[in-house]
């Protein structure tokens, strides 16, 4: 296969519409892929397109940026007809969509699937949409019940084909098909391209231009790769268990956007690392200014665009970073090559949520090695850590001897005028020197696991519940003004609480965070200047505004549990339903 078309370097030499050019930027995209760039051009000329290219290699917005630039947002009919294998995948492409368009006024991407309440996709195609995408089932329950009509259609999209042949839908793309408008432009992705593939594209593809794009493995034998599936905590509470237990040198953060680098490389200075932002709105004299201070060993933490990073080679550089996984797998090769060069070893750790599994699995394919899934340093973890580097920093500090004469006196002079032991004086001494950065109470309680319908953490029982009640006998239930929105941790809680309120952590009782607040359980008795003491400290530059926990707030959130549990098993009841009648009429449940 061939295609004729330059490859172009920018997405502003292409004649996208400028809300989509300026999406795309927000997104923080700068450079084309090679599916994007050569597939682009022919998408926004009206023509037909055979696109050969591996998950992973950026095809969603190879079809998305100029399907989109010719969407006509005054006429609500469906003008776009995408068709994947699964619901997970239209799911994906429909996000795509809206991300892509929120610079459009007015439109709308429906995603339709099987196993999806039936009643809310009819709603949404009476309201109107631009764009449907959905599993070929559900789209032929659809046009058979007359609810979604194609008239209007001017393209249609078959991605993941190949996918869809293995699946049985081969039948069921046809029928669809034959139900389109002639003068339709359609577009065929596939990663391979079996006999009966090529016999779809020769019979509804009218002279499409084809583009190739070969695969390309990567030599990264030097590089451990691991991944933490994102779940129970918030990621930058993880980045930074990772950041205190992992032992690094160097270390590059890849987030997908400008504004990105700036505000996690802030909160980590917050956190006592030496990071700094690294991105195309900054001066090359600017950016050669921190990359020198990386080499220096000045700044231990980068945090950079995949642009910003281009050609960078530091010598100390032990670890990679995807803080937010790349929208394609080259741009993850060239990631984890910022380290493990010139045959040294190097370490790379990607986040991915459970919705990326697809990128994540074509990741693999890519570098033909399976990642190691990797557990959280757990806050028992971080305490042994943090108090090894104090120790290592006390032994340190014992070898500079002039230094320390002067202070001798001082110990010596405390000890004969308030007659104080000397474990209780370097006790004090160690508060003195930590109290900014204390150790974490490793007995504290990790990420709740996922509750199941009606809102009990699993596990639970009615007598481990009991238990907690008991367990809390003597304390009383607090409320403090910060919660999972703020980004805070039991540990941080307790951390606070005991270091300003003078409270051990070994007294502090049960502690449940919620989006926007937290309760916590402390003993009985406390005195009215530790309670004022405690209103009024901060996390997270939130004051605490700590509190007595009303009961008509605990009934409210016990009633607002019950009606959400309700509400999931009357929509579970409806799926159901929805799925028996749909299995008469050939319906694929993915």
């Amino acid at each position: 296969m061939s295609d004729s078309s330059e490859t172009v370097t920018s997405f502003s030499e292409l004649p996208l519409a400028p809300a989509v050019i300026k999406a795309v930027q927000d997104v923080g995209y700068e450079t084309p892929s090679p599916i994007q760039a050569r597939s682009i051009p022919h998408l926004l000329e009206g023509r037909d397109l055979l696109g050969l290219a591996q998950t992973g290699t950026g095809k969603t917005a190879a079809f998305a940026l100029p399907l989109l630039s010719r969407v006509e947002l005054k006429q609500r009919k469906p003008q776009i007809l995408v068709l994947t294998p699964t619901r997970e995948l239209a799911i994906q492409v429909a996000e795509a969509f809206q991300r892509y368009a929120r610079h459009m006024p007015g439109f709308h991407v429906l995603p339709v699937y099987g196993g999806q309440d039936m009643r809310s996709q009819l709603r949404g195609l009476q309201r109107g949409a631009q764009i449907i995408v959905g599993t070929p089932g559900r789209i032929m329950d659809h046009i058979r019940r007359g609810s979604l009509k194609l008239d209007d259609l001017q393209s249609v999209v078959l991605d993941e084909a190949d996918e869809m042949l293995r699946m049985g839908f081969v039948d069921d793309i046809e029928w669809i098909m034959e139900r389109t408008p002639v003068n339709r432009q359609v577009a065929l992705f596939s990663a391979t391209m079996p006999s009966v593939i090529r016999k779809i594209a020769d019979k509804y593809l009218s002279d499409p231009a084809c583009v190739e794009i070969k695969s390309k493995t990567a030599t990264v034998d030097t590089i451990t790769q691991k991944v933490w599936m994102v779940s129970g905590i918030h990621k930058l509470d993880a980045l930074t268990r990772i950041l205190e237990v992992e032992p690094f040198d160097a270390m590059i953060i890849f987030v997908r956007t400008k504004t990105a680098t700036v505000e996690l490389a802030e909160k980590l200075e917050a956190r006592g690392f030496a990071a700094a932002a690294l991105n195309g709105d900054m001066t090359q004299a600017l950016r050669e200014k921190v990359v020198e201070r990386l080499k220096r060993g000045a700044l231990d933490i980068l945090i950079a665009t995949d642009v910003a990073a281009r050609g960078l080679d530091v010598e100390r550089m032990s670890h990679v970073v995807n803080y937010d996984i790349p929208y394609d797998t080259e741009a993850y090769v060239h990631r984890i090559g910022r380290t493990g060069r010139a045959g040294r070893q190097g370490i790379a750790i990607l986040f991915a949520a459970h919705r990326e599994r697809r990128m994540l699995h074509a990741i693999e394919r890519a570098t033909r090695q399976r990642i190691e899934t990797m557990t959280l340093p757990s806050m028992s973890d971080v305490r042994d850590m943090r108090i090894k580097q104090f120790k290592e920093e006390v032994m340190s500090s014992l070898a500079n001897t002039e230094k320390l004469a002067q202070f001798r006196e001082v110990i010596t002079s405390l000890v004969q005028e308030h007659s104080v032991e000397f474990e209780d004086l370097a006790a004090s001494l160690c508060y003195l020197a930590q109290k900014d950065r204390p150790f974490p109470d490793a007995r504290e309680p990790e990420p709740r696991q996922r509750r199941e319908r009606g809102g009990r953490p699993r596990g639970e029982t009615r007598g481990s519940r009991e238990r907690h009640e008991h367990a809390t006998e003597g304390m009383i239930r607090y409320r403090v003004d910060v919660g999972r929105e703020q980004g805070v941790s039991p540990g941080d809680l307790v951390g606070a609480i005991a270091n300003e309120g003078g409270i051990p952590g070994s007294n502090i009782g049960h502690i449940r965070l919620f989006e926007t607040c937290s309760s916590i359980y402390l003993p009985e008795g406390l005195d009215e200047g530790t309670l004022t003491t405690l209103k009024k400290v901060k996390i997270r530059n939130q004051g605490l505004g700590l509190r007595p926990w009303q009961d008509d707030r605990v009934r409210d959130n016990r009633s607002s549990e019950r009606r959400r549990g309700k509400a999931a098993r009357h929509s579970n009841r409806e799926g159901r339903r929805d799925r028996r009648g749909s299995s008469a009429n050939r319906t694929r449940h993915q």
